[in-house]
């Protein structure tokens, strides 16, 4: 367990602005022109934006950064996070399909964090898995450009979907931020 003075000092690679990230014209979150126009667009920008983020919370970090644990008796970690996004993913096409659930990604009892070990292969297959489905639960949203529409046994409408991957996302990036910072000390945005 680290005691206080163990702590990394806080820093950040931007040199514009202390709080931020990266610098805004290095930030790859950053487009150029107006913001997209339509509901849909913007909800997808908005997914796509704290995708983005997530990811940049964990770049840069080994395998026992990733997997490294916040406060106990918590299990969370980097890691984890991105076995957790995969899983909900996989879960969020279960909520508009009308057939049998997916299986899980992962052990049911794991909560996605047990399993986030520091192994390179455990790294390199949640990557995979999260993009994977990523684009899978991206491709069966597609197909309803109808953000009224509702799908699923429950009749979930699309944009309520929509609305809670970004909800989930966006959460996730504040723990996300939390705990790189508890690693290496990096903050911003």
């Amino acid at each position: 367990m680290q005691r206080m003075s163990d702590q990394p000092a806080r820093w950040t690679q931007a040199t514009v602005y202390p709080d931020m990230w990266a610098d805004p014209d290095d930030d790859p979150r950053n487009s150029e022109g107006n913001s997209p126009d339509g509901e849909l667009a913007t909800l997808q920008d908005f997914l796509s934006g704290y995708r983005l983020t997530l990811r940049m919370k964990c770049e840069g970090l080994d395998p026992e950064q990733l997997a490294r644990r916040s406060v106990p008796p918590s299990t969370m970690s980097l890691l984890g996070l991105l076995r957790h996004i995969a899983e909900v993913e996989r879960d969020w096409r279960n909520w508009i399909s009308d057939g049998d659930p997916l299986p899980t990604l992962y052990d049911k009892d794991d909560g996605d964090f047990n399993g986030a070990v520091a192994d390179q292969a455990v790294v390199d297959a949640a990557y995979a898995d999260l993009e994977r489905e990523q684009a899978a639960t991206d491709a069966a949203l597609a197909a309803h450009p109808d953000l009224g529409e509702r799908l699923g046994k429950d009749g979930t409408a699309v944009r309520e979907l929509l609305v809670h991957r970004i909800e989930e996302y966006a959460r996730h990036c504040g723990h996300a931020d939390l705990l790189r910072e508890c690693i290496d000390g990096r903050v911003g945005q």
